[in-house]
């Protein structure tokens, strides 16, 4: 009986511990993320996606980068490689919702956007 007290107990611990450190597993993929972004490193930022298990398609709604979606912080921040990245992965519907962002920024992007949507 004490046996399987202590085994319940440490299996109780290490899930617990498990999922409390998945939501600083999130904060900090959505901040590298933004760094890649910032820093238009479009091949590490592949990297961490490929390595990390995600789609830009499924975090792009929930990931903000000084109160900006990815794609209108990749435009304000010059980043043409890892903003044709995002567009190229989004779906169409997405980029021609956030196209009006595009057109004060880089104008690289903005034409890529175009591209994708006709």
């Amino acid at each position: 009986m004490k046996k399987l007290l202590i085994v319940s107990s440490v299996s109780f611990l290490l899930l617990t511990s498990i999922a409390t450190s998945k939501k600083v597993d999130a904060s900090n993929a959505a901040q590298s993320l933004c760094e890649y972004v910032a820093a238009d490193d479009k091949m590490r930022m592949r990297s961490f996606l490929k390595t990390n298990k995600l789609k830009i398609r499924r975090v792009f709604q929930d990931i903000q980068c000084n109160g900006q979606n990815l794609l209108h912080f990749a435009s304000t921040s010059g980043s043409i490689e890892t903003g044709s990245l995002i567009i190229s992965k989004l779906p169409k519907k997405i980029v021609a919702n956030n196209i009006d962002s595009l057109r004060s920024g880089a104008e690289a992007l903005f034409d890529a956007a175009n591209a994708r949507i006709n």
